[in-house]
């Protein structure tokens, strides 16, 4: 996979990866969801409706930030068919 990718091709690649691949949660995602009382459907949620922002480049990989009104996730690509949920937060 060659990123960075355009908030369209991170959305289309979200949504595969949503019906036939694998999403992972980090430890870090773990802690800051219980923080704010999200479950991990929460998440799946703003994967499938909210807007992609572009990406950007921060620990040695790239990162997306994906929003709906009120919640914010994060996610890093492994693969085509992976990704890994970084952090998410509910918005104050």
């Amino acid at each position: 996979m060659k990123e960075p990718l355009s908030p369209t091709q991170a959305k289309a690649t979200i949504l595969i990866i949503l019906t036939q691949g694998e999403v992972t949660f980090s430890g870090h995602a773990d802690e800051e969801m219980a923080k704010d009382n999200l479950t991990d459907d929460d998440v799946l949620n703003v994967l499938r409706a909210g807007v992609v922002e572009p990406g950007e480049f921060e620990r040695q990989s790239w990162r997306y930030r994906v929003r709906t009104a009120r919640i914010y996730v994060v996610v890093a690509f492994r693969s085509e068919l992976s990704l890994r949920v970084v952090t998410a937060w509910r918005k104050k």
